[in-house]
């Protein structure tokens, strides 16, 4: 599937947030929207602007369209259907949102289902996000309009993957980093190194796993950013034309050693169930779920080198039907309940203070394993982020964009 790049245009459109009281009197506030600019530089995002907003947002439009990671949105009327978990339907009956979920295949996929205009919001990663600023597929968010967005951690506010020149465009959902795991029947010592899956000698070979997408890229620029320092690459998502060379070099060698790439968490589910596979780069949400009562028994580790990671944003659509439903869900997921149960199931960190009171009383000790508060753990953790032509490390207009990764990837995954 081709995944088109982050365009030289800035997102433009208006949302109105409103509806219609029981009177029929219109509520109508409005967020701001992006003012269309062309950036002088290809691969770019352009400076949005904003126009002022109003302070309270009307009744709920009684539905709501999400697009949304596996996990992410489950009970209610159309929310997965989990057992024993149900986070959708006190939204439902306390905004009257009757909620729809469309889990997204991968970020290419969630980009390709925006662009419909079907859905009213999305929880995106950092390799979408700019790419739905920039092709104007979601609008600004009004924070004001979300006031447990008050209470989020400062580390969480204000990132380079969802703000642009100081607009922000959504909230986030939690956060976490891409971890090594492994199968201890097969990988006897526990790995500490990235080395397990990319050097060519690892004796694992048949039995190494890895992420079927572009972004895995960023996982071999950041070992090599720590083993190859002359590469000269200090952010694993800029990358010049040599550095990127180097990366697909690494990735060629490694694909030597892979079994099977995993494109959905459930291919690897299965893979490390049936023993396909042994090793390779996963979300904490696998290991969960194979670490449950009677499932495989795996391990993770985030290795010395650091890992990549995720802090997914809840972002409105441009051409949102629904955007009071979907700012009430916005505020939703990040109250301190909501949020708890929602990263307790997937395995990620909270995003407040509040949110982590909740998690310890369903499960003692989330907040530190995911470490939630430690910005320390999360200095060496690259949230994923959109590669584009002006380098993201300050470098200029000399890197390659995510057009150019998508490609590779397919170079490197088709040798």
């Amino acid at each position: 599937m081709r995944i088109r790049g982050v365009m030289a245009l800035a997102a433009s459109a208006a949302i109105v947030v409103g509806a219609c009281s029981s009177s029929g009197a219109s509520t109508a506030p409005s967020t701001s929207a992006a003012a269309s600019a062309a950036p002088t530089t290809a691969g770019s995002v352009a400076p949005p602007s904003t126009a002022a907003s109003p302070a309270t947002v009307g009744e709920g439009e009684g539905a709501l369209n999400l697009i949304a990671w596996a996990g992410y949105v489950v009970g209610g009327t159309g929310g997965e259907q989990v057992t024993g978990y149900d986070w959708v339907t006190p939204f439902e009956t306390e905004t009257g949102c009757k909620v729809t979920v469309k889990v997204g295949l991968d970020s290419g996929n969630m980009v390709q289902l925006m662009k419909t205009g079907q859905y009213d919001g999305v929880s995106a990663s950092g390799d979408a996000t700019l790419r739905l600023i920039a092709g104007g597929d979601v609008a600004p968010v009004d924070f004001s309009l979300i006031p447990n967005y008050a209470d989020v951690f400062e580390g969480l506010k204000n990132q380079s993957y969802n703000t642009v020149n100081g607009v922000g465009y959504g909230v986030p959902h939690g956060r976490g980093a891409n971890v090594l795991m492994y199968d201890p029947a097969v990988v006897t010592t526990a790995p500490d190194s990235w080395s397990v899956v990319f050097a060519a000698d690892s004796p694992y070979k048949g039995k190494v796993t890895a992420y079927n997408y572009a972004i895995y890229i960023a996982d071999a620029a950041l070992y090599l950013m720590k083993t190859q320092p002359a590469l000269g690459i200090t952010n694993p998502y800029a990358l010049d034309k040599d550095q990127l060379a180097a990366a697909v070099a690494l990735l060629k060698t490694q694909k030597g050693l892979i079994g099977k790439y995993w494109g959905t968490a459930q291919e690897e589910i299965d893979g490390f169930a049936n023993g396909d596979m042994a090793v390779g780069t996963a979300w904490q949400y696998q290991a969960n779920t194979l670490n449950a009562p009677g499932g495989k028994k795996v391990e993770v580790v985030k290795p010395k080198e650091g890992a990549t990671g995720w802090s997914d944003t809840w972002m409105i659509s441009s051409k949102a039907a629904h955007p009071n439903c979907m700012y009430k869900w916005m505020n939703y997921i990040i109250s301190p309940k909501a949020n708890a149960d929602v990263t307790v199931y997937f395995g990620e960190a909270p995003v407040s203070a509040a949110a982590c009171a909740e998690a310890e009383k369903q499960s003692p000790g989330h907040c530190d394993t995911f470490h939630a508060t430690d910005e320390t753990y999360f200095a060496d953790v690259y949230y994923w982020n959109t590669p584009t032509v002006t380098c993201l490390d300050g470098r200029g207009d000399i890197c390659t964009d995510f057009d150019a990764w998508t490609q590779a990837w397919t170079e490197i995954t088709g040798a």
